[in-house]
């Protein structure tokens, strides 16, 4: 049961002549075909690639990362859908974007109110205080009037173009890009004012 196995039994079984000689299959050693010389420089190339070093991995991290940022931002200035951050990208936000930048928004123009509003508050003369203090809450209520009729019929179109799709979010996405000013929205406007999307 323990025994060593003699030298006959170890050494393989000879060819016996009334055995018939096959040739043999190029590929039954190793079971797979040879793969293609660009297959196989590529794999080197990939495996010579990897980093040694934890040291070395960061920086093609960083790298990466770098090139993924430069290409978010060229997709911002040109609207490709493929390279957009998640939180622009779809059918449904690019229609709340071009919805909302074919219409002219009061909301935009915010900023440069509340500038001038604050250089008039400045002035000392009179009743010059009360006026500004009326114009700042007239452009507050006209900025809110405006966003909830924004909101009402880009909620209504959304329902009819995406039966069925979640539309959460998107009216929120579209009332935030009315606060920034046309020029300065990202990703850039592609559709002019009066255009319907």
């Amino acid at each position: 049961m323990f025994r060593s196995r003699s030298k006959d039994e170890q050494a393989a079984p000879k060819m016996t002549a009334d055995q018939p000689q096959q040739p043999r299959d190029p590929q039954a050693p190793k079971g797979r075909p040879t793969p293609k010389r660009s297959d196989a420089q590529s794999q080197r190339r990939s495996l010579a690639k990897t980093p040694v070093t934890r040291k070395e991995a960061a920086k093609r991290a960083r790298e990466a990362r770098r090139a993924d940022l430069v290409k978010q931002r060229e997709a911002l200035a040109g609207g490709d859908e493929r390279y957009l951050p998640p939180r622009d990208r779809g059918p449904i936000r690019k229609f709340a974007r071009d919805f909302v930048d074919s219409r002219f928004v009061i909301a935009e123009f915010f900023l440069p109110l509340a500038v001038v509003i604050l250089v008039l508050s400045m002035i000392r003369a009179g009743a010059m205080q009360s006026y500004v203090l009326l114009l700042w809450m007239l452009v507050i209520l006209m900025i809110v009037v405006n966003s909830f009729v924004i909101a009402f019929h880009l909620k209504r179109q959304l329902k009819q173009r995406f039966p069925g799709e979640n539309l959460r979010g998107a009216v929120p996405y579209a009332l935030m890009r009315t606060l920034q000013m046309r020029r300065l929205r990202l990703p850039k406007p592609q559709v002019k004012r009066g255009e319907r999307p």
